[in-house]
Formats: C-alpha cells, sequence, structure tokens
C-alpha cells in the first residue's frame, strides 16, 4: 500500500518527467524565451551545482543512498550544462535545453523507480 510519504514522491517524480517533457520540446522546437546570459540564469547554474555537490556529500541513511545520489548527480550536471547555456554559441542553446528536458526525464524515470521499490 502507497503511505502519504511515497505517494508524494512518486507525484514529485511525475512532476520531473511533465518538466523534462517540456523543456525538451521548448529545446527541440527552438522555444527559446529567456536571457541565457543574464545573471539569474549563471546565478542558477552555480546554485544547482552547489546543492547537487550539497546533495552528494550529506551524511544519509543507508536506504536513501541511491535516492541521494541520483539527486546529486542529477543537479550537478543540470547546472553544468546551465552555465554551459549562457556560453555556447545560440545555435547550441537548442540541443543543450533537450539535454536539460532529458536529464530531467531520465532523473523522474530513476526517481518513480526508486520510490517504488519497497525498502
Amino acid at each position: 500500500m502507497l503511505t502519504p510519504d511515497r505517494l508524494l514522491r512518486l507525484t514529485m517524480e511525475i512532476i520531473f518527467l511533465l518538466l523534462g517533457t517540456l523543456v525538451m520540446w521548448l529545446g527541440l522546437t527552438g522555444h527559446i524565451l529567456f536571457n541565457r546570459r543574464g545573471m539569474p540564469w549563471i546565478a542558477l547554474g552555480a546554485v544547482l551545482i552547489v546543492w547537487g555537490v550539497r546533495a552528494l556529500y550529506k551524511p544519509s541513511r543507508t536506504s536513501l543512498r541511491w535516492d541521494t545520489w541520483t539527486r546529486g548527480f542529477s543537479l550537478t550536471l543540470l547546472g553544468i550544462v546551465m552555465l554551459a547555456i549562457s556560453r555556447v554559441p545560440f545555435l547550441w542553446v537548442g540541443p543543450l535545453l533537450a539535454i536539460v528536458g532529458a536529464l530531467l526525464v531520465l532523473r523522474g524515470i530513476v526517481g518513480f523507480a526508486l520510490a517504488l521499490r519497497t525498502n
């Protein structure tokens, strides 16, 4: 039976799947309507990297180790790609944005599988 905690985790992973699909679609269709060289974009990328590295090195319970690693690696990779988006030529922004979406979808799939796993 699904506990409220597990149901919340599954819902969050579904949101990551939907968000990743949307971002991937935006990147593939070229609907890029944000300032990729602005300070908020660069700050968000840096914050995601710090948050991801912090999640990797933060001590956690053994049962949540895979969840923590998945979260940490996905946040770190998202931050790195977001910082790369701010520096590459405009033609590369769409494919890199699609990669960001694919990372979110992959994180959602792995997180969903880990949330369904019996402890």
